[in-house]
């Protein structure tokens, strides 16, 4: 089975839905009082119908669709010879998504099971940053030293998710604890990937600079760091954006997620908040982090 990696967008979906069908689970169960099992069949049946109406129908046509979109961005890559040294980006975008349907299944089949175990939830919570970690790491670097991914990664979404269990927010024996986590730890993956990429490559093609700065005085990471900071610092920039435009621009997974399911439109825009603000802490130290080795010479990247 292929790693098992919850990221960003799809974790605040399934965030959002989780949140809503809590809420409404609560008012089927509770009702007015008196109201009984006859408000529980109507508050039910009202969720019900809201989701089938509102959401994707998973049927052969969205499966349809989904083929030709995956085709057409395979062709437009291919067609317009999208690639690095690391990578042929044609083949990226096949490969992922179908790595994603493949992930996305293992997921939906092991998610009811998980939940009701904390070890189970942990473990899985685990293995997001492991995967994490590696695939931060292999994108930034093909040396050894990708094992560092695992500082900027760990330092900037883990404290995070820690201060939500301590304070109660999010419960450690619940559900909410894998789409949190997912949402915080795919975060981090994308700023230490840029982070570290662009600081990477802004050292290699000004390498003369950092040179110069070392004969006038600089010690090695003070050097490194003048050169790397303004480029590293830029994987922000995404992240920025998007909390800068939301509601204006932008309409992220939380807030239409939690629409769709029937949450009023104040509890999606709180929901929302807590997301893109927990994500620019996370993206701040995990770019911090990245830059920071990069500087001290731990993450390298091998010169052909």
């Amino acid at each position: 089975m292929a790693p098992v990696l919850v990221s960003a967008s799809a974790a605040t979906a399934f965030t959002a839905h989780t949140f809503t069908a809590t809420t409404f689970s609560a008012a089927a169960f509770t009702g007015p009082v008196g109201a009984g099992p006859v408000f529980a069949a109507h508050a039910s049946a009202a969720v019900t119908s809201a989701a089938s109406i509102s959401l994707l129908p998973v049927n052969r046509t969205l499966g349809i669709v989904l083929a030709v979109l995956l085709v057409v961005a395979t062709g437009v890559a291919a067609y317009a010879h999208l690639a690095d040294e690391q990578e042929n980006y044609a083949r990226g975008i096949a490969t992922a998504g179908l790595r994603a349907a493949l992930q996305l299944a293992a997921v939906s089949s092991l998610i009811g099971w998980v939940v009701h175990y904390q070890l189970a939830l942990l473990a899985f919570v685990a293995v997001m940053y492991a995967v994490a970690v590696w695939t931060a790491g292999r994108r930034i670097t093909r040396d050894d030293s990708w094992k560092w991914a695992a500082v900027p990664i760990g330092a900037s979404a883990l404290p995070v998710v820690a201060l939500l269990v301590l304070t109660g927010l999010v419960p450690l024996g619940g559900i909410a604890l894998i789409p949190v986590a997912g949402i915080l730890i795919g975060g981090a993956l994308t700023a230490t990937v840029l982070g570290g990429r662009r600081a990477l490559e802004e050292l290699h093609s000004r390498h003369g600079e950092v040179e110069a700065a070392m004969a006038l005085g600089f010690v090695d990471r003070d050097a490194r760091l003048e050169i790397a900071r303004p480029a590293a610092s830029g994987a922000l920039v995404p992240g920025l954006d998007q909390t800068r435009t939301v509601g204006l621009v932008t309409l992220p997974g939380a807030f239409v997620g939690m629409l769709l399911g029937g949450a009023s439109p104040v509890m999606a825009g709180a929901v929302q908040l807590f997301v893109l603000v927990a994500l620019l802490v996370v993206q701040a130290v995990a770019v911090s982090s990245v830059l920071e080795l990069v500087a001290r010479g731990r993450l390298t990247r091998r010169v052909d």
